[in-house]
């Protein structure tokens, strides 16, 4: 059995920020896709594809980043406003 990955369009879509770009204000789904970009460069999704296919589990470290990236997307997406640097890492956990 071969598994193949298809990267549709994965590039793109942190090409541009267009909300960011209209109003100069960031909104939920500005935060949402920061918290995306995070999960994915983690490894988290290729490490679940893993433990879905094999059965061996996940690390238990990828699983409570995951949580921890979720908390911090909804808690900045609460704020009113949003800060603009909500992409710095002081707002983010971080993998150790």
């Amino acid at each position: 059995m071969k598994f193949k990955v298809i990267e549709g369009g994965l590039g793109q879509a942190a090409l541009t920020d267009w909300r960011i770009e209209q109003d100069g204000r960031p909104n939920r789904d500005d935060v949402r896709r920061e918290a995306v970009r995070r999960l994915n460069d983690s490894g988290y999704h290729p490490s679940r594809i893993r433990e879905f296919v094999t059965g061996a589990p996940m690390p238990a470290a990828l699983q409570y980043l995951s949580m921890q990236i979720d908390f911090a997307a909804e808690a900045l997406s609460r704020l009113d406003p949003i800060p603009a640097d909500f992409r710095s890492d002081g707002y983010w956990p971080a993998y150790s």
